[in-house]
């Protein structure tokens, strides 16, 4: 064990983690890279993280936060969805005006289209530029950008 209650996933974790990329997101990304599972947090970590003896640290955080895992679903981090985001489905691309509303963390009224009623998650995007995740609901699209990365 590298830190307290977490866990480096073996072969068939990340065997289930990449379905999970692949059903939700649409991805077979080959990250290069090993997983961390903190709680439901999940972050990419370096593949021989072993041939460290981490026990002369004191370690809080090991990493790359990537995303959450609750329920059967990943909810991306900001930087997961830049990794993974130009190969990924599930993307909303957001006008200026929206994107300017999300980053203050503003939830986003979508149009009326049928496909934006649909409950899911979605990588959203404005430009070419990845923003992070957020969770399409009733036609609104809810915004999960953490407090300390919105802007004023």
């Amino acid at each position: 064990m590298i830190l307290k209650n977490a866990e480096v996933l073996n072969g068939k974790k990340v065997r289930q983690l990449m379905k999970l990329l692949e059903e939700q997101w649409g991805t077979t990304e080959n990250f290069g890279c090993g997983f961390l599972q903190k709680g439901n947090d999940v972050f990419l970590i370096t593949r021989n993280v072993d041939a460290i003896d981490l026990r002369t640290f004191n370690l809080n955080s090991l990493g790359m936060y990537f995303a959450e895992l609750r329920n059967g679903q990943l909810r991306l981090s900001i930087e997961g969805s830049q990794i993974i985001g130009k190969k990924a489905k599930n993307v909303i691309s957001l006008n200026n005006a929206q994107i300017r509303e999300w980053m203050r963390g503003e939830d986003i009224i979508l149009n009326d289209g049928s496909d934006e009623k649909q409950d899911r998650f979605c990588i959203v995007e404005n430009r070419g530029d990845f923003y992070g995740c957020g969770r399409i609901k009733g036609g609104t699209l809810l915004n999960f950008v953490p407090k300390s990365r919105r802007i004023k």
